[in-house]
């Protein structure tokens, strides 16, 4: 059964009733990363009762003995073993090597959390124990998008979200890639206990509360190779060209081809149709000069060939899963000159 406590916080929180979120356990495991445990260490392991947040039982376990060797070559010791999650409300999953074969007790552990109301919560790779635990079956997940293929493939019962951030399926939580654990543990403290609990949360780790968009704005896309097939030339072109109205009948003339033959033989040797992989060079061409130049966005727009930013907006929307102005604070960010910060055109740095 669920239980509530009454949460009284000094100053601008109000009384509310919440669930209880008050004891943490987090695994220290064989071959495991150490900034994702850190990030567990800091959300809730720290006491910040002096600035009326809550304070956490919190403590770090061991499946496998006192010493645990992280992927660094140093050592972590403990004197918690697993009868310790038998009363945590919350158990953190830090990133591990998923080729480290955990105990069978650590898995029955975690099973045992969850059937009698625990959650868990994975960052990054610690996915894949949630995976071999059985947690993961039948529900949406993810984890960084390097692995978000292999964990799928492993769990096929799984429903890996590889784009997100976060995936809250209550009693289970993954985040992807390390920063996003703390997006990951500070939406469950929003969701438990509050915003302005987390927002103090956040700006004692000065961290921002809340991010927009999912991990696809942090993929590398490389940039694109014309290849050695009959459409080479073409590709060349278009790449110079991207600025210019285009239209599958242009593109097709310009190959010497019926627009329906085109069509084809553009499917066939680049595996997309015309238009969408003219609008995926395109957002690819606006991410280059949000990174690299403080033009204003209307004119990255109209250099990608876009025309106008609710243009560039939709589809850096769909391709990226955020807004042309996060990407450049994101990626660009404030420069220096004379000494002085400088903030790229049609950013705002938070105060």
């Amino acid at each position: 059964m669920v239980k509530f406590l009454p949460v009284i916080v000094p100053g601008t929180y109000r009384h509310q009733e919440v669930p209880i979120l008050r004891d943490v356990a987090v695994l220290a495991l064989d071959g495991g990363h150490a900034f994702e445990l850190g990030v567990f260490c800091e959300v809730f392991g720290i006491d910040r009762g002096d600035d009326g947040l809550p304070a956490y039982d919190f403590a770090v376990v061991s499946a496998t003995g006192r010493s645990v060797r992280t992927r660094h070559g140093f050592h972590l010791e403990t004197p918690h073993g697993l009868e310790r999650l038998e009363s945590a409300d919350l158990i953190g999953v830090p990133a591990s090597d998923p080729g480290v074969r955990q105990p069978e007790e650590l898995f029955e552990a975690l099973r045992a959390a969850v059937r009698r109301g625990a959650r868990v919560l994975s960052i990054c790779s610690g996915a894949f124990l949630l995976g071999e635990a059985g947690l993961l079956d039948g529900r949406r997940c993810t984890t960084h998008w390097r692995y978000g293929e292999e964990l799928a493939r492993r769990y096929p019962r799984a429903r890996v979200e590889p784009d997100v951030l976060y995936v809250d399926e209550d009693p289970v939580i993954t985040g992807a890639g390390t920063a996003a654990g703390i997006d990951a543990c500070l939406h469950l403290v929003r969701k438990e206990q509050g915003n302005a609990v987390a927002g103090d949360i956040a700006r004692r780790m000065v961290a921002p509360p809340y991010r927009d968009g999912g991990q696809t704005q942090y993929v590398r896309r490389p940039d694109p190779e014309p290849g050695t097939g009959h459409l080479a030339p073409l590709l060349v072109w278009l790449e110079a060209n991207l600025h210019r109205e285009l239209t599958v009948e242009r593109m097709a003339r310009r190959a010497n081809m019926s627009p329906r033959t085109f069509a084809r033989r553009f499917n066939r040797e680049i595996g997309t149709t015309p238009l969408q992989w003219l609008t995926g060079q395109r957002v690819l061409l606006a991410q280059r000069h949000l990174e690299s130049t403080d033009e204003p966005i209307a004119l990255v727009a109209e250099r990608a060939g876009f025309g106008s930013v609710a243009t560039l907006r939709h589809h850096f929307a769909r391709y990226l899963g955020t807004t042309p102005h996060a990407y450049r604070r994101t990626f660009r960010g404030p420069r220096e000159e004379g000494g002085r910060r400088v903030v790229p055109s049609g950013t705002a740095l938070s105060p």
